[in-house]
């Protein structure tokens, strides 16, 4: 049989198909809440090792490295000493001011550069968040992350500044309550910036007023000055003294300079701030998940 004679197979006949459209989903579309806390921890080991990798460096071109992580508050604290203690005399009062100062300056340090990296991590992660598809609160977890990590040192410089300079204070089991305070604070520390990072990724204006909020925050917190030296009424003392930053400066305080287990009205305000800013945060931020890099 000639090859112009040989007869094709027949086409095979199309079988029908029956698609549940119910369960399609669209592509980028918000996952639920859960199933998004899911996808996040998936991702869990990616953001803690780009959050290390950051930190290391960070400060790689400066001829100092990782000594600025240090300088750079001790600088602020040798500046608002001789402001606030030596010209204006805020140290009256005070009991081993020096040491007063270094543990309002540190933690505020850490609390100032956690919101506004987190707050910013939209922004300034817009060509990543364009290219790939991932929970975007992995940007803002990360930023967190990193000034935790930062915080270390930081902390560990504070604690031997406080026992080199005098009046020299002495090592005590309390210390070890720093951790939870500094890690309650940096749970508030990342509900806010997740609460801003939205704000900031639809109105870029917000990034512009940030500065100007973390610093009247700062001296509304106590940092180098007494509340009870400047308030007497005691409804608005205790207003003042819900202030997270507040909180956890006073607890730290308590535990190292005076030797003295802070008050759980302290632990209970500082707790319910964190609690509430991360659940409120990460709630705020999923809810734009969609909008994100579109700008």
């Amino acid at each position: 049989m000639s090859a112009k004679k040989a007869k094709l197979p027949p086409p095979a006949a199309i079988q029908p198909m029956s698609v549940d459209i119910r369960k399609l989903s669209r592509v980028g579309s918000r996952p639920g809440f859960l199933d998004y806390l899911v996808q996040l921890w998936d991702y869990r080991q990616f953001i803690f090792y780009d959050a290390r990798a950051r930190v290391q460096s960070g400060t790689r071109r400066d001829r100092l490295g990782s000594a600025w992580l240090l300088l750079n508050p001790v600088f602020n604290g040798l500046t608002y000493f001789l402001i606030f203690g030596v010209l204006l005399q805020t140290s009256r009062g005070i009991e081993n001011y020096v040491g007063y100062l270094v543990v309002g300056i540190f933690l505020f340090q850490f609390s100032s550069g956690s919101i506004n990296e987190g707050a910013r991590s939209i922004r300034n992660g817009k060509s990543v968040v364009q290219a790939f598809n991932f929970p975007r609160a992995a940007l803002p977890l990360g930023a967190n992350i990193r000034e935790l990590l930062s915080v270390v040192p930081l902390m560990l410089g504070m604690l031997l500044i406080i026992v080199v300079l005098p009046p020299v204070e002495i090592i005590s089991w309390k210390w070890v309550l720093i951790i939870p305070a500094v890690l309650l604070q940096s749970l508030f520390n990342l509900g806010i910036g997740m609460i801003l990072a939205r704000t900031i990724a639809k109105v870029n204006d917000v990034a512009h007023l940030l500065p100007f909020a973390l610093r009247a925050w700062m001296y509304g917190s106590a940092v180098f000055y007494s509340y009870e030296r400047f308030v007497s009424d005691p409804s608005v003392l205790a207003v003042l003294k819900l202030n997270p930053l507040f909180n956890v400066i006073d607890i730290v305080r308590n535990c190292v300079l005076y030797d003295t287990l802070p008050a759980w009205e302290s632990w209970a305000s500082l707790a319910v701030a964190s609690l509430v800013a991360l659940m409120v945060g990460f709630v705020f931020f999923w809810k734009g998940e969609e909008t994100y890099g579109r700008d």
